[in-house]
């Protein structure tokens, strides 16, 4: 098979296997709509700041839950069959984009429900979507990579974090600025340099991975 059937089929497996068992996700929404209403009972009315960043907040640590167990669940047997059948490079594609389908679904039900529970002060919601797309889209590409290097490690939720925290800190200062200004209601001209530097991280971290990873898989 050519690199974009692999990628098709190992992406429809993965979404097929999520559908059928729907534990993670079921887990994974379970976890925003309680930690959203913990927030509301603990803060009760929250200034456009501090609800911008609590949101970010949320996503983040969901994100990290969706996505950590991407190569851990893969058994042994099952990872020795990819490498006989499947470019690596296939395989960390195929992970990139199902996380960011995944990212994608839970970041718009975390943005309704923490918008129900909390009044939404949004000036401009269609770009403070635009937003929390890129920041689904980021947190894929950069969990997924991390999360495909402290596999091999034995260690993973450790490895993860560690590996992810100098990433992930300027991608969440670039990625408040940028919700910031759609909450204020901004001339939209004037955000996009973060989106550019958000488009470049996302284009490095993919770069990366796809050098990175095969050599990883070798192993």
């Amino acid at each position: 098979m050519s690199l974009l059937q692999q990628i098709t089929t190992l992406v429809n497996k993965d979404l097929t296997l999520e559908w059928r068992s729907k534990h993670a996700v079921n887990g994974i929404l379970l976890y925003v709509v309680s930690t959203v209403f913990v927030c509301y009972q603990a803060f009760k009315s929250v200034d456009t700041l501090i609800w911008n960043a609590l949101f970010w907040i949320i996503l983040l640590f969901a994100s990290i839950n969706a996505i950590s167990r991407s190569f851990v669940q893969e058994s042994q047997y099952r990872q020795l069959y990819y490498y006989a059948i499947a470019n690596p490079r296939s395989i960390i594609l195929s992970k990139i984009i199902y996380n960011i389908i995944l990212m994608t679904v839970l970041s718009a039900i975390a943005y309704i429900v923490y918008s129900l529970v909390f009044q939404n002060p949004v000036g401009d919601p269609l770009f403070y979507f635009i937003a929390v797309f890129l920041g689904a889209v980021s947190f894929a590409t950069v969990f997924t990579m991390v999360s495909g290097i402290s596999a091999k490690t034995g260690n993973n939720s450790t490895m993860m974090a560690v590996l992810a925290f100098p990433i992930i800190i300027p991608l969440l200062i670039v990625l408040i600025t940028l919700s910031q200004n759609a909450l204020q209601g901004l001339d939209r001209v004037e955000s996009y340099n973060e989106i550019g530097v958000l488009v470049a991280i996302n284009v490095i971290t993919v770069t990366i991975s796809l050098l990175l990873f095969p050599y990883l898989w070798r192993d």
